[in-house]
């Protein structure tokens, strides 16, 4: 394979700014909608909870089309399908702007998912393939820092728009963020194209996109009235048996478009395994959060949003000290110990009540943020620390598949234990002995996570890291 790019090559840092515009305008957009959740169920005359669905079927959309990201950058040029998945991402947000019905809602965020899934990993391949692996955990807290800014402005902006104006100003302000991303791009993104005789994968990109989406959702709508009764099982017994499928094709396949083989790399394991329970867990704390401050202790939107913007401040805060913590601990230490105190803090969430100062939900949630991204930029890394160079886009292709697979069933198990909490008490009405049961346990599910990373060798990653092992 050969790779051709522009003959003058911005500046390895422009790169970086270019990506961040996408992620910033994502995460904006993701951190908007869970805080107006409860307000667009009263505005549609929907069950707040069956809200999960326009979160689902975001991630959903993700997990299906990223698996062919990566060839289709490859084939058409980073550039073109960067440009085209921001105009997607801008249309449907507008879409989602102006729906009137849940359907329609759903259906626009789906939309969403499609373009946010040729955005994610086209910055993360540049990434890899332009930074040494020792300046890794650097570079991606580099791209990371104007992305996180977003959960920050977010979930206050979120709030205010809600409680001041209307929700469907929450999506038309992705538009100004996306004119510029798609401006930056075609000034500063180079359009690197790789040469090659690879085939993309119909069969298995059928087989693995449609048993995950039809898999997660049979999940999501079991147990509510939303389709017949023996529909929800059907669909997760057909899921789970195309994804069967896949995982049998794949082995006979010359270039799957999901390798399952790099499973066999440690580090990249951990990050799947352990990564994924942590992320199911974590995954539900957008839906779940929100969903107590305002529906369980009565908040309004906006209040809701000062609140829980103070744990973006704590995982901003971590960009800047990762790089020297996993110098001194190690990915094994750090993702093990990590584990069990990001448990600990959720734990916390479980005993908030109606009477606890909101000082202290803001402190807790920002040295929970703190913690929880130093979990993430750490998976985010060993993931990569020992990929050979020829297998980087399938890695990625799979790292981001799992990603939003697990974050997609976190949202629908938060839902599943709310439902299951007050279904046991005989009322229709979410109180916050519901939200406590929910928080305690995902609490104990991010904390099984630890006993994954346990079983890194102490050296695991070390390259990227810097960490280093002293024998006697």
């Amino acid at each position: 394979m050969t790779s051709r790019t522009s003959e003058h090559a911005p500046p390895i840092w422009l790169i970086p700014l270019v990506v961040a515009s996408a992620l910033f305008m994502e995460n904006m957009d993701a951190s908007v909608i869970a805080t107006s959740l409860p307000a667009i169920a009263r505005d549609l005359g929907e069950d707040p909870v069956i809200l999960k669905l326009a979160l689902t079927s975001y991630l959903l959309s993700l997990a299906v089309f990223i698996p062919i990201s990566g060839w289709c950058a490859d084939r058409f040029g980073a550039r073109p399908v960067f440009q085209t998945a921001i105009v997607v991402f801008i249309g449907s947000s507008i879409a989602c702007a102006m729906s009137d019905s849940l359907l329609e809602l759903i259906m626009a965020r789906a939309a969403q998912g499609v373009g946010g899934a040729m955005m994610m990993p086209v910055g993360r391949l540049i990434m890899l393939r332009a930074v040494p692996k020792t300046r890794m955990i650097d570079a991606m807290a580099y791209l990371t820092i104007p992305a996180l800014m977003a959960p920050v402005i977010g979930p206050p902006l979120g709030g205010y728009l809600t409680t001041f104006h209307d929700w469907r100003w929450i999506f038309w302000v992705n538009v100004p963020f996306g004119i510029g991303g798609i401006v930056l791009a075609h000034l500063y993104m180079p359009n690197a194209r790789v040469d090659g005789d690879d085939k993309l994968d119909w069969t298995g990109f059928f087989l693995a996109g449609t048993g995950l989406a039809t898999l997660i959702f049979g999940f999501t709508v079991y147990g509510r009235d939303i389709l017949p009764s023996y529909l929800a099982p059907s669909m997760m017994g057909a899921g789970a048996t195309l994804i069967t499928g896949y995982v049998l094709r794949s082995r006979s396949v010359a270039n799957p478009i999901l390798d399952l083989e790099l499973l066999r790399i440690a580090t990249l394991r951990t990050s799947v395994t352990g990564g994924g329970v942590f992320r199911l867990g974590i995954g539900a704390i957008p839906f779940l959060l929100p969903l107590m401050l305002q529906v369980g202790f009565g908040l309004d939107a906006f209040r809701s949003g000062l609140i829980i913007l103070a744990g973006a401040f704590g995982a901003i805060v971590m960009k800047f000290t990762a790089a020297a913590i996993l110098r001194r601990w190690g990915f094994r230490t750090v993702l093990t110990v990590n584990a069990l105190i990001c448990a600990f803090f959720l734990g916390i969430y479980a005993v908030f009540t109606p009477a606890t100062p909101h000082l202290v939900i803001a402190a807790v949630l920002l040295v929970g943020g703190f913690f929880r991204s130093l979990q993430f930029t750490a998976l985010n890394a060993v993931a990569y620390a020992d990929i050979p160079e020829a297998s980087m886009s399938r890695a990625t292709a799979l790292v981001a598949v799992a990603q939003q697979l697990f974050t997609s069933a976190g949202v629908a198990l938060a839902a599943f234990v709310l439902e299951t909490s007050r279904a046991m008490r005989g009322d229709d009405q979410l109180i916050t002995q519901d939200f406590t049961t929910a928080f305690l346990a995902i609490a104990s599910l991010i904390a099984i996570a630890a006993f994954a990373h346990r079983r890194l060798q102490p050296a695991a990653g070390a390259d990227v890291s810097g960490h280093r092992v002293f024998q006697l």
